[in-house]
């Protein structure tokens, strides 16, 4: 038996029905077609799924799409033009920032990464390496050694910073 839910993902409204057991990542991936947002390890530990629930990093796949009724979401297709409007490519600093710095190799966990990432800075701007390290524990990535996704945390920390200004 579906279940209506209204919701507003990535600034626009979205009515829809549900079953009462879809997963948030299954709403956004099979409904919406917002396939940005990645299943993993179906058990929150990957991190691939993160998308912002309310301002607030959440793994999707952990969430049902009924816990985001009434609430607003942003996945990584939405992250562009939530922060200033200085990125002459459209990318969200953070996003322009893992690009810059190479902190993708395969590109699989990059979503959840950067929606991790900027989820931090808004917490804590100023985060230093170690933070950034602490931060993103839960979010897996296989191919990197993590060294450039901090530097690219940090970069896109200060172009989140001066878009801001």
């Amino acid at each position: 038996m579906a279940i209506p839910i209204r919701l507003t993902v990535n600034g626009k409204p979205v009515d829809a029905q549900v079953e009462p057991n879809t997963l948030l990542v299954q709403f956004l991936r099979e409904q919406l077609r917002l396939t940005g947002t990645h299943v993993g390890c179906d058990t929150a530990q990957c991190g691939a799924c993160t998308v912002h629930l309310d301002g607030r990093a959440v793994k999707s796949c952990n969430l049902l799409a009924l816990q985001a009724d009434g609430a607003t979401v942003t996945t990584i297709e939405g992250l562009a033009g939530t922060v200033g409007d200085k990125v002459g490519n459209g990318l969200h600093p953070m996003q322009e920032a893992f690009r810059e710095c190479h902190g993708l190799q395969c590109g699989f966990c990059t979503p959840g990464m950067v929606m991790s990432a900027t989820a931090l800075v808004q917490e804590h701007p100023g985060a230093d390496a170690a933070t950034i390290r602490k931060h993103l524990e839960g979010n897996l990535c296989r191919c990197t050694g993590y060294h450039n996704i901090v530097r690219a945390v940090q970069q896109g920390q200060a172009g989140m910073q001066s878009s801001a200004e």
